[in-house]
């Protein structure tokens, strides 16, 4: 598979966010990436993403959270891969030159997000987001920040500061500081 390079994001970009009262965030996705993690799609605002690669071979790295699969050389950075699988509980993916690494950048930190395949680019405007139904805020329910419902089905939007957080796993700072 070959690498497909996105555009970096305007400096101070921002992902979308929700308030703990459902009320949307003043700065929403204008496109997004999705994606799909089995039958399920997902997506990650444009902005954030800085290149979608093949699966390579990564350097697994001792005492890292589960689901932190290893490193990879990025033209000399050093980048931790997050299996999105295991990170939402379904087990560990088989990665196969198949599969798809999503370079984003988090807290200014490149972060690769193993995935199975890209779907499509989608522009969508803030009246397609909603936010995630209460009844469903489960942990993996934690790392969303809304869904848009589209012609295909829907997509879960990820929020990647989450996504990393120690608040929901316990684990302090160990994935944030493989990418420093």
């Amino acid at each position: 598979m070959s690498d497909m390079a996105i555009a970096s994001p305007q400096p101070g970009a921002s992902q979308l966010d929700w308030a703990s009262d459902g009320a949307r965030a003043t700065a929403f996705p204008t496109q997004l990436i999705s994606f799909a993690i089995g039958d399920d799609q997902y997506g990650v605002d444009i902005m954030a993403v800085r290149e979608i690669k093949g699966w390579t071979d990564i350097t697994p790295l001792p005492g890292q959270a589960e689901y932190v699969r290893g490193v990879l050389n990025l033209r000399g950075i050093i980048v931790p891969i997050v299996d999105l699988r295991c990170r939402f509980d379904q087990g560990l993916t088989k990665a196969t030159p198949l599969h798809i690494v999503i370079i984003v950048q988090i807290a200014n930190k490149p972060i690769g997000l193993l995935a199975d395949r890209v779907l499509d680019i989608v522009a969508l405007d803030d009246t397609q987001i909603k936010p995630v139904p209460r009844a469903a805020q489960t942990q993996r329910a934690n790392f969303l920040s809304g869904l848009v419902t589209t012609e295909t089905g829907m997509i879960a939007l990820i929020d990647l500061p989450n996504l990393l957080s120690p608040k929901f796993d316990g684990i302090e700072g160990q994935t944030t500081a493989t990418a420093a």
